[in-house]
């Protein structure tokens, strides 16, 4: 009987050594990779603007880099800098010139990542008007759409001078563009434009990035207490983001299709145009030379100089105090 009880213990565990092969598990005594869960909070809706985080997420780079990433969907209003600066969150994504705001105010954040080398921003005329700059339309005159306190808006005005201008809210639509050929408004290069030509309309559009105001856009931000903490799982996240934005421009199309599940009011044209339209902005000779998301202490330092200038803040932070460079 005990001679039977040892054949019949030494098979099963026979038996479970064979089944850990065939599934590939670690040998026995071995630790599992732990998985670190991160809260990633975006300043908008799912758009292509946001898809090589994404893309991170569905071609499992975040996965392969330890990381467990929940992406969370913004909206207009949505407080980023202040989710990742109180811990809400680990990461979050906002504009260059809000971190230089938010770092003269205090807040413990620090930008890591910059997804836009070139700034979005942009201010869409009619092509019948004839315009080449956007110094000939502030020259003209005629109604622009802006909101109110925007960076650029201040930096438009010291610029150029509103006095020829009909300066009216920008109400999030292009209803007043495509009734007025006079009128010009604020957009975003991968937005607006698209949905006017869908119209029939003739947009044109002049980069404020053109014009010498060009803050980094879709920024990477942490606090510098969980970069001192967790080095390590920081450098992940970026690494892995770069992976991301790499997919995302080589082929968009499936990061579109998850992401068009979460935002079904754009349609899967409109996110093919975008993430063409912002390639040239994400892709640089910057980015080739230093790789994706990369950034410089030179247009640190140029856009706080700028919003100190514009009295948006009182003095300009160190650029030390706004980005740092994670080896990659």
């Amino acid at each position: 009987m005990l001679l039977r009880r040892t054949l019949l213990l030494a098979l099963a565990l026979l038996a479970l050594v064979g089944c850990s092969k065939r599934s590939g598990d670690a040998p026995a005594g071995a630790a599992a990779a732990p998985v670190a869960k991160v809260k990633l909070a975006l300043d908008w809706v799912p758009e292509p603007e946001f898809g090589g985080f994404y893309a991170a997420r569905e071609t499992g780079a975040y996965a392969r880099h330890g990381l467990d990433v929940e992406i969370l969907g913004g909206g207009a209003g949505v407080p980023v800098v202040q989710m990742v600066a109180s811990g809400r969150a680990e990461f979050g994504t906002t504009g260059a010139d809000a971190v230089v705001m938010a770092r003269a105010r205090g807040a413990d954040v620090v930008a890591l990542f910059a997804s836009f080398q070139t700034s979005p921003q942009a201010i869409l005329v009619h092509a019948s008007r004839g315009l080449r700059s956007l110094g000939e339309l502030f020259e003209k005159g005629g109604t622009l759409a802006l909101e109110p306190g925007l960076p650029y808006a201040a930096y438009l005005r010291a610029k150029y001078g509103f006095d020829r201008m009909q300066i009216v809210p920008y109400d999030g639509g292009i209803a007043r563009f495509l009734a007025d050929a006079g009128h010009a408004q604020q957009c975003f290069v991968t937005s607006e434009p698209l949905a006017a030509r869908r119209k029939g309309s003739d947009p044109q559009t002049f980069l404020v990035a053109d014009a010498g105001f060009d803050p980094y856009a879709t920024v990477v931000v942490t606090r510098r207490e969980l970069l001192a903490r967790e080095p390590e799982r920081v450098r992940a996240f970026v690494l892995a983001t770069a992976e991301g934005w790499r997919a995302y421009g080589e082929d968009p199309r499936a990061t579109n299709a998850a992401m068009g599940k979460l935002n079904p009011a754009m349609d899967a044209a409109t996110f093919a145009e975008a993430a063409a339209a912002q390639r040239p902005l994400v892709e640089t000779d910057e980015t080739r030379r230093a790789g994706i998301g990369a950034m410089t202490r030179a247009r640190w330092e140029t856009l706080a100089r700028q919003l100190a200038e514009l009295h948006i803040v009182d003095r300009a932070p160190p650029a030390d105090d706004l980005f740092v460079t994670v080896a990659r």
